[in-house]
Parts: structure tokens; sequence; C-alpha cells
């Protein structure tokens, strides 16, 4: 059985997600950021190793255009970010 690193290292896109089943993938890029910083912010509170977490980067750096990312990067840095992290 492979650990979580290996299948993050050999990760190549994103798997398919029930919970996004049509074709625009929009939510699905989304909600990974989301889970990504969650995880992150959960992870680091309980003083535990977060590299766990890529996974959610990886998926959602396949899903989202980069422009979003910077977007959604610079409004966390300044508090303005809309989602619940």
């Amino acid at each position: 059985m492979a650990t979580i690193e290996e299948r993050i290292s050999t990760y190549r896109t994103a798997p398919f997600d029930a919970r996004f089943p049509n074709t625009n993938q929009t939510r699905n890029c989304y909600q990974n950021y989301l889970d990504f910083h969650r995880c992150q912010k959960a992870l680091t509170a309980q003083g535990k190793e977060v590299s766990v977490c890529d996974w959610y980067s990886k998926v959602y750096k396949t899903l989202c255009p980069i422009s979003w990312v910077k977007r959604w990067d610079s409004q966390i840095e300044s508090g303005t970010f809309a989602g619940k992290i």
C-alpha cells in the first residue's frame, strides 16, 4: 500500500471527485483551495506536519487559473478574502 507521500509524488492530475460531477470545475477548484488552507491552519494549530495538505494544493493548482490563485493569495494576505478558512 502506497503512503500519502508516495501518492502525492506520483500525482499527475486531479482525480474524479463525486461532489463535482459536471464538466465545470470552478467549484472544485475553489473548494480544494479552501481545503488546503483549512488543512494547513488546523494542522499548524495542532503542531502537526502539514505535508499531507499538499494533496489539496496540487489539485487546486491543476484546476484553478493562476490569476485566481494569485488574487486569492493577495486577498488572504490583506485580510479581504471572502471564504471561511
